[in-house]
């Protein structure tokens, strides 16, 4: 498996109070297996959908309990000169570029408007064994009331190329190369205020009004959907410890492809 070229979503992984509780949802709603927790990681457990390792799940810190959030992972040839980059652009580092043990070096950063999420440059774990089949991720957007901020800082830290959208809709996708790997949304009125900004990550699934079933029956939240669309079948979930996500059924799509505008 080679490693992802700098600035592409490369893993993903939850803090959860109740670590037996995020196992028994995501297990039922996405089918992932678990890992050995190891005391020695901090808990840390990776997820795993038809043995390939998708996501991780961990407990908190101490005195770092609270509401739960999936962080999304950007890969970084050299964290430190990513982290620097960071800096220049307007971001905060949350933590410092750290070695873990022989897996890679990782940091965790926010935005210029409020956006947290996470640098990893490879060691031995190079992120996701498989992307775009069930129970993996395929997608993610940067959720902000602030788009301006985030358009100027993503491509001026990662190298992206911007797109915007045609249509009604204040959306934009960052571009690697010709692929296209993260999105960006403007958070409307429709978002209540106590939300902060965040990245939303969307696993695969089979069939998405059958995620949804698991997913309530478990007791999460139905925020949005199920809506079809031309990317796929998909709908938008609060897990029962407040981590929000989506899920997708890439095999149902309607419509055609919205237009876009290159920018910048």
């Amino acid at each position: 498996m080679a490693v992802a070229p700098e600035g592409t979503p490369c893993w993903a992984d939850a803090v959860f109070d109740d670590l037996d509780g995020a196992k028994d949802f995501y297990g039922h709603v996405l089918g992932w297996t678990f890992g050995e927790t190891s005391p020695d990681q901090g808990g840390y457990t990776q997820a795993y959908a038809d043995g390939k390792a998708v996501a991780a799940v961990v407990p908190p810190m101490p005195g770092q309990e609270g509401t739960s959030q999936w962080c999304l992972y950007l890969a970084a040839r050299d964290a430190s000169a990513t982290a620097a980059r960071i800096r220049e652009h307007g971001g905060e580092l949350l933590t410092e570029p750290v070695q873990v043990a022989d897996y890679g070096t990782m940091c965790l950063a926010r935005d210029p408007g409020g956006v947290v999420f996470g640098v990893w440059q490879a060691g031995t774990h190079e992120g996701f064994q498989a992307t775009e089949t069930p129970g993996a991720y395929c997608w993610a957007e940067v959720y902000t009331r602030e788009p301006g901020k985030s358009d100027a800082f993503f491509p001026a830290v990662f190298g992206y190329r911007s797109k915007q959208l045609e249509g009604e809709m204040d959306f934009r996708v960052f571009d690697l190369g010709e692929r296209s790997v993260l999105g960006r949304m403007r958070m409307t009125d429709d978002f209540p205020p106590e939300v902060p900004p965040y990245v939303n990550v969307y696993f695969t699934v089979d069939d998405c009004d059958a995620a949804v079933a698991r997913a309530t029956e478990r007791g999460g939240v139905l925020r949005f959907g199920p809506m079809d669309s031309p990317f796929g079948r998909f709908a938008a979930v609060g897990d029962p410890q407040g981590a929000d996500f989506s899920v997708i059924d890439l095999t149902t799509t309607e419509g055609e492809m919205p237009g876009t505008e290159p920018v910048g």
